[in-house]
């Protein structure tokens, strides 16, 4: 007996499936550089409209084959993917998607193939379905089949222009023009909205603001030049601007505080992404209101995350407008005698740790989140985070289940882990531990972030010791081999500060540390070369190092670096050098077949003093190696 469902669980699949057609086909004109790609999605998942439609008022009685539903649950799942993606292709970061549109368009990609896999298993021939439909069905299908080996082709315009205004001080105003134009960034009005979009994308993705953010903001700052330079007026009425010369300029709506009405002085971002006045929305959340005002929407938190961009702009704006610029109130941001952050900032980070230590799982997350940023921000926030107890709770959350929580709690401390007061404090918390098990075992990001954590605490000479001993120098090493170029510069640099101590160089050569530096040395276009070369320096040093380094055909790679390098990259790989030939004569006599003496001779006279003593030792050496060689060919005659 075949198994199946009944019409009314049929029927609900169905409507479902419609519900979804329909909300996806709604969705807001796509406004930025994905919009080929949203429109041409939207436009065929439009076309399946009138498949469920048929099927969903046809015969309610009819059976409906489990082969058959299990297409329509994948359709279901595919298609509640697909809006979350193009929700938050609307409502993301134009920039940021500009930035990262290969990956963006490989998410596309994605989608089209798994709503093609779901299409593959439904019999369009089996099922009561008209001529006229199953055409239509097959059609798209047929083309949903076609995109998935036909991926988006990039926009090369768009790369060059994004290219020569990240590299340029002053670009040219043409190439702004397109960008902004491209990106629809033409108003102060987008401006705004797009420096919200990037304080959300900190914040909700974890993302520290560090050189990405820091150049998308960088990529912002000068749109808004050009845009304000371009059309000062550019979000003011016709009657305003014919007023203009007569009163004093009206501000944007998005830079008033919405419960002061006032410019803003110190915007601030709360929980649901609203920005405030920050002595408005603090006087709210101090009588005791748990919601935001705009939105009503509950809070996660009362933590106030400092709207930078926002705020530059509305600089900006006033320069341009000859407005004074405003300055911030004191009362919020003044400091009491003997505290080192805001009565604000402390508010909201002990309302931060009581999320922390008692917080749902979300709860949890997101305070940690924030007091990664707030870490990150200045240095009085660390001390202030520490003094408040933090610490402990972040160590807490390393050995959380949640890969988000994690990755914000090992950032957190290493954001923290700047002050070096703070250093002994995280070590004491018994963090090292659980910091290499997220090394071994947590996301990329989080992996990362741990190595760079390990570094940071490593520069205390007694830390070396434990995290030597706590077994994180296999997991760096293998994070060198598969880590982002970000990841394997903090593995190396951890590495080689781990080595300094004695008892590290020999647990890193016993771990395989070697042969991946090798292949590091050997790919001059991976930009690991200088890692490679003075992780290599201090190994050498060690009687097991030079052993391993001898056995990895190294002379050839030594003696390139030595004649092309940088004046650093020379000096280790003399050292290097140095230290094999003066242990083994065999590496001395390799060396000089493969014409050291010349490198050497010109490292003596141009290299680094060090390097020129390290030269000057070896050709001493082949000097000596070359008497020898003559006096056995004498005696042998």
């Amino acid at each position: 007996m075949i198994m199946g469902l009944t019409g009314d669980s049929k029927g609900q699949l169905l409507s479902q499936l419609a519900e979804l057609v329909k909300e996806i086909s709604g969705l807001p004109e796509c406004r930025n550089s994905c919009k080929k790609m949203h429109g041409t999605l939207v436009r065929r998942i439009k076309l399946l409209s009138p498949l469920f439609e048929e099927l969903r008022d046809g015969n309610e009685e009819s059976m409906v084959k489990i082969e058959e539903i299990k297409g329509f649950e994948l359709l279901k799942s595919a298609l509640d993917s697909t809006k979350k993606l193009l929700q938050s292709i609307n409502e993301g970061s134009k920039l940021h998607q500009a930035l990262q549109k290969d990956q963006v368009a490989y998410k596309f990609q994605q989608m089209t193939e798994t709503i093609e896999a779901a299409l593959s298993e439904i019999p369009y021939d089996k099922l009561d379905i008209s001529e006229e439909v199953q055409e239509q069905i097959e059609l798209v299908h047929a083309q949903f089949r076609r995109a998935k080996g036909r991926p988006e082709s990039p926009d090369l315009q768009l790369e060059h222009d994004l290219s020569i205004v990240q590299k340029e001080k002053d670009p040219d105003p043409a190439i702004l023009k397109r960008l902004s134009d491209k990106l629809q960034l033409r108003t102060i009005n987008d401006l705004t909205k797009e420096s919200v979009a990037l304080h959300e994308l900190v914040i909700t993705s974890g993302e520290d603001p560090g050189e990405r953010i820091e150049e998308m903001a960088s990529l912002l700052k000068k749109l808004k030049d050009f845009v304000l330079t371009e059309n000062p007026e550019a979000d003011t009425s016709e009657g305003e601007k014919g007023l203009m010369k007569h009163r004093s300029p009206v501000i944007p709506d998005d830079f008033r505080c919405p419960i002061s009405l006032e410019l803003m002085k110190d915007p601030v971002i709360v929980s649901t992404g609203q920005t405030y006045e920050r002595s408005c929305i603090q006087k709210w959340l101090d009588a005791g209101h748990k919601t935001c005002p705009k939105t009503q929407q509950t809070l996660l938190h009362t933590a106030l995350t400092p709207n930078y961009v926002l705020k530059s702009l509305i600089a900006l704006w006033c320069e341009s407008n000859g407005v004074e610029l405003p300055k911030k109130q004191g009362t919020c941001r003044s400091r009491k005698a003997g505290s080192s952050a805001s009565d604000c900032d402390r508010t909201a980070i002990i309302a931060l740790l009581e999320k922390l230590a008692n917080g749902n799982s979300e709860q949890q997350r997101a305070a940690a989140g924030e007091l990664r940023l707030l870490a990150k921000r200045n240095a009085d926030n660390r001390v202030c985070i520490a003094e408040a107890g933090a610490i402990p709770l972040l160590v807490e959350l390393l050995s959380c289940t949640d890969p988000r929580t994690q990755e914000h709690a090992v950032t957190a401390l290493l954001n923290l882990s700047i002050n070096d007061s703070n250093k002994g404090t995280i070590v004491n918390a018994g963090a090292i531990p659980d910091i290499v098990d997220v090394l071994k075992n947590g996301s990329m990001e989080a992996r990362e972030n741990a190595a760079a954590t390990l570094f940071s605490l490593s520069v205390i000479d007694e830390n070396k010791v434990a995290i030597g001993a706590a077994g994180a120098i296999p997991a760096l090493i293998k994070l060198l081999c598969e880590g982002s170029p970000r990841g394997k510069k903090d593995a190396a640099t951890a590495i080689f500060n781990l080595s300094i101590y004695q008892g590290n160089k020999a647990r890193a050569v016993r771990a395989g540390i070697v042969p991946p530096l090798m292949r590091l040395l050997k790919d001059a276009g991976g930009g690991m070369v200088d890692e490679a070369l003075a992780i290599l320096a201090i190994l050498a040093s060690h009687h097991e190092g030079r052993a391993a380094i001898g056995q990895a055909d190294p002379i050839p790679v030594l003696l390139e670096v030595i004649r092309t390098g940088s004046p650093r990259n020379r000096e280790n790989a003399a050292a290097v050098l140095w230290s094999l030939c003066t242990s083994n004569l065999e590496q001395l006599k390799i060396a000089k077949d493969f014409g050291a003496e010349e490198a050497l001779k010109d490292l003596s006279e141009t290299g680094t003093d060090r390097a020129k003593r390290k030269a000057g030792s070896i050709l001493e050496l082949l000097q000596q190696l070359e008497v020898k060689e003559d006096a056995v060919s004498l005696s042998s005659l």
